[in-house]
Order: C-alpha cells, then structure tokens, then sequence
C-alpha cells in the first residue's frame, strides 16, 4: 500500500481562504474595465452577464478565481472587455454584496443593477409568501 506524501487532503484545501472577514480594497473600474451582473451561469467557467452599459456579453471566470471564488446568478462582478470580441468578456472581479451596495452608493451602478444578498438569483419579489390557500367549493371537487 502507497505511503500518503501530501499534507492533507482536500477538505484542508478547502480551509485556505480564511480571510474573507477582512475588508477589502474596494475595486473601481478602470478603462477597457465594466461592471455586470450574471444573469445565468453556463458551465465550464462561463457565464452570462448583462454589463452596465445595456450588452449581455458572454463572460469567461479567470484562472485566478476559477476555484476560489464562487460566482452565482445575480452576483455583482467587474469584467475585463476585450478589444477584439465585443461580445466576450473576461471576469477580474467578485464583489460581495457589501462592496456592491457601496458601488450603487458612489453612484457607480445604475438602478438597474439589483445586488442581491448572495442568493441564487431569485429577489423576494419572484416568491410567493406561500401563507395563502385555495379554497375550492364541493362542486369543484366533483368535476376533477
């Protein structure tokens, strides 16, 4: 039987990124920069995103984030265009939802941009509360 030469396995790995709860630099766009929101994700580090300025671009997730950041439908991130394909683009950046709603309070993300506080997507307008019934009358259940 093999002798184990790593230093753990990947629950270890998993635990590396302890510090999210320290606060970050906030990021601003720069040229050639754009700030987007998903609208779906596709699969294979690709998603789809709705830029600020009105184009639904086909986003690629950088190797840089590919496995530690986890980007979901309705997550606020900061693309990379690209010169030569204006209908690609490449993900730099995640905002967690703190750092987006400071965004939208400098004035940086239009109304249109709705960070959502790291659901898959869905806003509590899209739910129904789920508290109402139907009431049916004894007539009804005989024609079903």
């Amino acid at each position: 039987m093999p002798k184990n030469k790593g230093k753990g396995g990947k629950n270890r790995k998993r635990g590396k990124n302890e510090a999210d709860d320290e606060k970050r630099e906030l990021l601003f766009k720069t040229d050639g920069q754009e700030y987007a929101q998903v609208t779906r994700m596709l699969g294979n580090g690709r998603l789809e995103a709705r830029c600020h300025d009105g184009v639904t671009r086909l986003g690629h997730i950088s190797g840089k984030l590919h496995k530690k950041v986890w980007i979901a439908a309705g997550d606020i991130v900061l693309i990379g265009l690209r010169d030569y394909q204006d209908g690609k683009a490449d993900v730099i950046h995640k905002y967690m939802p703190d750092e987006a709603r400071l965004l939208k309070a400098y004035g940086e993300l239009n109304d249109s941009f709705r960070p959502n506080e790291g659901g898959g997507g869905n806003s509590d307008d899209d739910i129904d509360s789920g508290n109402e019934f139907l009431q049916f009358e004894d007539g009804d259940v005989d024609r079903i």
